[in-house]
């Protein structure tokens, strides 16, 4: 229990990270909406808004924590997300890339389920 405690505490000290305002961004319609629930263990980062008369509505990321695993859904990070888990401690036997097909996840360096 000790280790998903800290896998949500990692997750959610990560978010936040790229949840904060950058003020170099030019879009300034466009705002990012942190939506944690940590119950349930899901967590997704939004960028909703306007920008030059175009809807912007943009998953950054999307993971949730399931059966001891982080499961990555969405990732639209440059690096990706896992790279920063990994940093962060969380073993790449615990990092699934749900992004993937399931099939395709065995060819990852990372868990397949």
């Amino acid at each position: 229990m000790e280790t998903m405690t800290n896998y949500h505490q990692i997750v959610r000290k990560l978010f936040e990270h790229y949840a904060r305002p950058v003020p170099s961004y030019p879009a300034t319609g466009v705002r990012k909406f942190l939506v944690m629930d940590e119950e349930r263990g899901q967590y997704m980062l939004l960028k909703v808004g306007w920008h030059e008369q175009k809807r912007v509505e943009w998953i950054m990321f999307y993971v949730r924590i399931e059966s001891g695993k982080i499961w990555i859904e969405s990732d639209a990070t440059e690096d990706g997300i896992a790279t920063e888990l990994i940093e962060e401690g969380v073993p790449k036997e615990d990092i699934v890339l749900a992004f993937h097909a399931p099939e395709m996840r065995q060819y990852t360096e990372f868990a397949a389920a």
